[in-house]
């Protein structure tokens, strides 16, 4: 079944109208590009197999690279993740809202379908208002960086559109993102002191003044 053609709705002229056409998406089971603190996103409804494969479709992306999850805040981490450290308990209390993604067990429970999950989860806080304020009306989305694989992220809606088209039914523009810097991720799950996966807007040191146990990427 082919997808109906995208809208683009500009986040800040009408944010109402803005996080009602794309909840109505995210019900629907489709795909919305939306701005974050960081570069813009490609989110689906985390719950919905079908929703997320469209996202990874969308991206062409396997199914081994299983998407970031956006919550609205720090109280919904208890309710999908498991078994969390000290440290990523102190890094989502100081660093949420942000550009941090922390790596924790998942509660199976939940029967996420992301991906090759391997029992884990990645989970962030955006520090982006009207994006916190959609996933208060969604739950928990599935997000990753609003391009297809191997190309740089967009940091507008229109480079987003370029590379993704009509595979996403809502564009939110909301204009540049701060950067094309993407959050630094800390694994808890495989290292219970913390190690970073991926080193982005938040530096190794400033993790470490709160978290002296993180370990740096082996590329670091």
């Amino acid at each position: 079944m082919s997808l109906p053609s995208s809208r683009v709705i500009d986040l800040g002229a009408d944010l109402p109208a803005a996080l009602d056409a794309a909840e109505t998406a995210i019900h629907s089971g489709e795909c919305i590009v939306m701005p974050t603190d960081t570069v813009y996103g490609i989110g689906a409804d985390a719950f919905d197999a079908r929703a997320v494969q469209r996202l990874l479709d969308a991206k062409k992306r396997g199914r081994d690279m299983p998407p970031p999850v956006l919550v609205a805040d720090a109280d919904v981490l208890d309710e999908i993740a498991m078994d969390i450290a000290d440290g990523a308990r102190v890094l989502a209390a100081r660093c949420w809202p942000g550009a941090l993604t922390l790596v924790v067990p998942v509660k199976p429970e939940l029967e996420l379908d992301l991906g090759e999950l391997r029992s884990t989860i990645a989970v962030r806080v955006p520090d982006h208002d009207g994006v916190r304020a959609l996933l208060a009306r969604t739950g928990p989305l599935a997000v990753s960086s609003a391009n297809t694989s191997g190309l740089p992220p967009a940091t507008d809606a229109d480079a987003a559109r370029a590379m993704l088209g009509d595979s996403v039914a809502v564009y939110l523009d909301g204009g540049p993102t701060p950067g094309d810097v993407p959050s630094t991720i800390v694994d808890f799950a495989g290292a219970p002191g913390g190690r970073i996966l991926r080193q982005g807007a938040i530096a190794l040191a400033d993790l470490q003044a709160l978290v002296p146990t993180i370990q740096g990427s082996p590329e670091a």
